[in-house]
């Protein structure tokens, strides 16, 4: 897997002058996502449950000149979720954007077979976890910035059906209906709230995935168009784009970033 090298922030960049907050920021697209937003000019605050991998990534982009700091942050616990957005306005003085992007998988297989605690644990982390981050963001950035944006992460399993990973998809359903609701709720103030519905994405929960299911990658890649599954970075980019002012007519959408899965 190539990996975009990290460059020096510039006033230009897309994020510049920009504070952003990036859950599930530790590995996958999250790290990929913290390292890009602070190459285009963002000040970013990461959290995820990992200390180790978060500082590793936070290290990485202070040698590259970029600002940023880390939080410990377990999304099924509301104090800490609430504590970690307001760390962004102590250490910064503001908020303007956040990407939810903290999930968790699921043992892949049939409905009947997912036992009730995973199909809680998958609830709990990738529903009611950026329910929680996004109450809280909005929080911040009407006391702070003003205006502002939001960028959730779904699935191109949410679109469909997903018989290998049902509560998974269900999830990240609901975080579409959210994301809409919340541009709908929001808009008048000036948050734009959108999602990013990935397709094969070459993380460590598709890695995971397909050692429990072996093949899986080769049989996504031979349903996709483009052929080949997505590095971190080139999900990261449809983020960074929809928490930019570029997109500033956007809101309320979920976007595919999926090689043409859905096409």
């Amino acid at each position: 897997m190539n990996q975009t090298p990290i460059m020096s922030t510039t006033t230009s960049g897309l994020l510049s002058g920009k504070v952003a907050f990036i859950t599930g920021a530790g590995r996958g697209i999250g790290a990929a996502a913290a390292r890009l937003f602070a190459r285009e000019g963002a000040r970013v605050l990461l959290t995820a449950r990992t200390e180790s991998q978060l500082k590793a990534v936070t290290e990485e982009i202070r040698a590259a000149g970029g600002t940023a700091d880390y939080v410990v942050c377990d999304l099924t616990d509301p104090a800490g979720v609430r504590a970690a957005v307001n760390r962004s306005v102590e250490l910064y003085g503001r908020l303007d954007v956040a990407f939810n992007n903290g999930a968790t998988g699921q043992p892949p297989g049939p409905m009947d077979e997912l036992s009730e605690a995973d199909f809680d644990r998958v609830c709990a982390v990738n529903l009611k976890g950026p329910w929680l981050a996004m109450t809280a963001e909005i929080a911040a950035i009407r006391a702070t910035a003003g205006r502002g944006a939001l960028v959730n992460t779904s699935s191109v399993g949410s679109l469909m059906a997903n018989p290998a990973l049902p509560a998974y998809g269900a999830a990240k359903g609901a975080i579409n209906s959210l994301t809409a609701s919340a541009a709908a709720t929001y808009g008048p103030e000036g948050i734009r709230v959108n999602a990013i519905a990935p397709g094969t994405t070459l993380t460590e929960m598709l890695y995971d995935w397909d050692a429990e299911s072996p093949g899986t990658i080769e049989q996504l890649n031979a349903r996709t168009p483009l052929g080949r599954a997505a590095d971190p970075d080139e999900i990261a980019q449809a983020a960074a784009w929809l928490l930019s002012d570029r997109s500033s007519y956007v809101t309320g959408t979920v976007l595919r970033v999926d090689g043409g899965m859905r096409a």
